[in-house]
């Protein structure tokens, strides 16, 4: 829901990570989230069960693309950054981080995956775009 807010930008994004990252250590440890769980034990089995893991990963996209675009309208992304693009980033991103807490992975090495993440927004700030293209 941060996501959705209409002034959400970087550090709806961050927090979300962030917190994924802290819950990864304590209660959420082995239990995930229960779409990404329906996402990898039903989805591909059970139609009805496809099309609501499918609406969901398309609100938490619309949701990046929310504070992606907020962020660049307020010049915390530069405005050359393919919004859309990062956006699947951090939606597959944050499913991946979902699912590895349900198979209670370590939770530094959950940590370390959403510091990483979230380090892409560092990359896309005013400036540094046409840097990371030219790589």
């Amino acid at each position: 829901a941060p996501l959705e807010a209409p002034t959400a930008g970087t550090g709806a994004i961050r927090e979300a990570f962030t917190s994924y990252g802290i819950a990864s250590g304590g209660w959420a440890r082995g239990r995930g989230c229960l779409m990404c769980n329906t996402a990898v034990e039903r989805g591909a089995l059970d139609e009805g069960s496809g099309r609501i893991v499918d609406a969901y990963f398309d609100r938490i996209d619309r949701a990046f693309r929310n504070a992606l675009g907020n962020a660049q309208q307020a010049g915390e992304i530069d405005p050359g950054s393919d919004v859309t693009e990062l956006a699947a980033f951090f939606t597959t991103a944050l499913i991946g981080v979902a699912a590895s807490i349900r198979a209670e992975a370590p939770p530094e090495q959950i940590q370390a995956a959403c510091r990483v993440a979230t380090s892409v927004l560092d990359a896309h700030r005013p400036g540094d775009g046409p840097e990371l293209q030219a790589r």
